[in-house]
């Protein structure tokens, strides 16, 4: 079976260390990865605790199908509760050092209280020990990963850690591993950063090598490969432009949410498209894009890797070497971009340079940067509070100059490091913050978009395009078109979604294959890998099972139906251009009938016959 049976528990109190088997009863209800370690979590701390304070703990996990010859088999997760939101986190990352962890024994990581000094955590397959990370505390991501790669004399080594943004508070940085691929949301890295813990620095040799049927697992994922290969999304669209390929398609839909979405459409979106950033550049000739980048054994190479014009932005007081690494991804370059009216690609690049190195989330911030552009339009904010910023819509300099500030801690970069729905409580506006739950906004406004807006809301981590991404049916046609304006039949497609999204998670696969994949692809491979009977029912019941169990902790947290809701603009603003022009965000229509098929009652709490169903009561 593709489980090593082996879970790592480090406490960091007493800076101990010690291994303990998998709960398999566990991982045959909830596969691994996003449901394994929600289910660890609810049963191991109070949902009620300080997501800042030494009880809540921090889970790094593999699925079972990362680490294999299954395309982009080297995802990991981050599994938490949220300082952002108060819910639990589950922040999934790509890259190599899943795989790594995978390969040197390791099903899961759990950290649990607090060490009294900086340390960080050192794996060699078997071999544990903590580390005094005097040295890296107070570095970024980047300094700190050159320091700790020469003191073990192994460029082999991965390693994922956090930046100053997280040692310094910021409620919604990141943990980030392989210099620019990231477990970006909901604060991940600062609950990490709150336990003294740098980084996890991974070695691993052994292998993955326990499938169940090795022949019958490299027919399934070379038939997976295939599909992936043959699709244009997957195949070509994305191995192209990356998430890029996304910016002009999402706007001409008029799905672009723009200057903190007052608009739904950026007149400068082509400028920061991912066509734009194959483009030549007028200074010198060479284009934004350097070349595509792969994770572990992926097929797909979305990633970008992208180099600044030094000539176009000055980096002042870099090294050499910093200027070419991870390029702009659809998320990213919206926020950063079409949210605050930038339309500089050089500028954005650099910005993201900055949340990679010192490690944030460039959703979050850029949503707060353009809430602070806002109140600073209003002159509810001056300069007297930005230090001397000119925050408009459109500046360049005002996004790059505060991302420099998060990512050191400083000055105005303290409050913008609060994310957007406490920043705007702070300056007496929270009606500017565009969140669900405390958590930003992706890419896609709910006005021209229904069942994103569904999705959402009832998100359980707030926010997020990733939990349910029905921008495939309502825009790509995947696996069917169905009318992004409409509200009709939305409650059951994003239910749809959001189940067999977590199994995707939990699977330790790319959630990116569902362009291509349905379950019936995946379900052969982790049945081919995995001890048990694995069909798509019963990865869709996991999935469904997987969601409920995060509804429950959220529950037991204090959040209730009426956090599943949106920011009143979205609701009762039209948008004022493009094809949603005179639309708002319906979720009234689609909440009660969501709750319906899901099997809550009316204030959203799963019914007694719901968890008895899903094995949860």
């Amino acid at each position: 079976m593709a489980w090593t049976k082996k879970v790592l528990r480090v406490n960091l109190t007493r800076g101990t260390v010690s291994v303990e088997p998998l709960n398999m009863e566990w991982a045959q209800q909830y596969l691994g990865q996003r449901g394994l370690a929600s289910k660890y979590l609810v049963e191991e701390i109070d949902p009620k605790c300080d997501a800042l304070g030494p009880d809540n703990k921090l889970m790094l996990v593999t699925g079972p199908l990362t680490g294999t010859m299954a395309s982009t088999g080297g995802r990991y997760s981050v599994v938490c509760k949220s300082p952002l939101t108060g819910t639990i986190a589950c922040s999934n990352s790509g890259g190599y050092i899943g795989a790594e962890l995978k390969n040197a024994g390791w099903d899961m990581l759990i950290f649990e209280g607090k060490s009294p000094k900086p340390v960080y955590l050192y794996i060699r397959n078997e071999h544990v020990e903590l580390l005094d990370a005097a040295e890296v505390w107070g570095k970024s991501i980047w300094e700190a990963d050159k320091i700790l790669r020469k003191k073990h004399q192994d460029p082999n080594v991965r390693i994922s850690g956090v930046g100053r943004s997280a040692e310094t508070g910021c409620l919604y940085a990141g943990v980030i591993n392989d210099l620019h691929r990231a477990a970006g949301r909901s604060g991940v890295g600062t609950v990490m950063a709150s336990k003294n813990l740098k980084a996890v620095v991974c070695r691993g040799t052994k292998g993955v090598g326990n499938v169940k049927d090795p022949l019958r697992f490299m027919q399934a994922t070379e038939a997976g490969k295939k599909v992936l290969r043959d699709n244009a999304v997957t195949g070509q669209g994305l191995p192209a432009y990356g998430t890029q390929v996304l910016m002009n398609v999402i706007n001409e839909a008029g799905a672009m949410p723009t200057y903190n979405m007052r608009e739904t459409q950026f007149p400068g979106a082509h400028k920061i498209s991912g066509e734009a950033m194959h483009q030549p550049r007028e200074s010198d000739g060479k284009p934004n894009l350097t070349t595509n980048a792969a994770c572990f054994a992926c097929t797909i190479a979305c990633g970008r890797i992208s180099t600044v014009d030094r000539g176009h932005y000055t980096i002042k007081n870099k090294p050499e070497y910093w200027g070419s690494s991870g390029g702009l991804e659809y998320e990213a370059a919206w926020a950063l971009g079409s949210d605050t009216g930038v339309d500089d690609l050089d500028a954005l690049t650099y910005a993201n340079f900055i949340c990679n190195e010192d490690g944030f989330d460039p959703i979050s911030f850029g949503s707060t940067v353009a809430a602070a552009m806002e109140l600073y339009e209003q002159g509810v904010l001056t300069k007297e509070h930005t230090g001397g910023i000119e925050f408009k819509f459109g500046s360049a300099a005002a996004l790059t100059t505060a991302a420099e500030l998060v990512a050191r801690g400083e000055g105005f970069g303290r409050d913008l490091a609060l994310g957007s729905k406490r920043f705007c409580a702070k300056y007496g506006r929270p009606e500017l913050s565009m969140t669900v739950k405390g958590q930003e906004f992706p890419a896609y406004d709910p006005r021209a978009i229904q069942g994103m807006g569904l999705a959402y809301a009832t998100s359980n981590r707030g926010a997020c395009h990733l939990r349910g991404y029905t921008v495939a049916s309502e825009i790509m046609g995947i696996p069917e078109k169905t009318d992004p304006l409409a509200t009709a039949g939305k409650p059951e497609l994003v239910k749809a979604f959001q189940d067999a999204t977590a199994a995707f998670d939990s699977a330790g696969i790319c959630i990116f294959t569902s362009f291509a994949w349905t379950l019936d692809d995946v379900a052969p491979q982790v049945d081919a890998a995995c001890d048990g009977e694995w069909t798509t029912e019963k990865l869709l019941h996991v999935g469904e099972r997987i969601w409920n169990l995060e509804r429950q902790f959220n529950l037991a947290a204090g959040l209730t139906g009426k956090d599943d809701s949106l920011p009143k603009r979205l609701l009762k603003d039209a948008a004022n251009v493009g094809p949603a022009k005179g639309h708002v965000a319906e979720l009234g229509k689609m909440l009660p009938q969501y709750y319906q098929i899901r099997g809550w009652n009316d204030q959203g709490v799963p019914t007694a016959d719901t968890l008895k169903r899903l094995g949860l009561s």
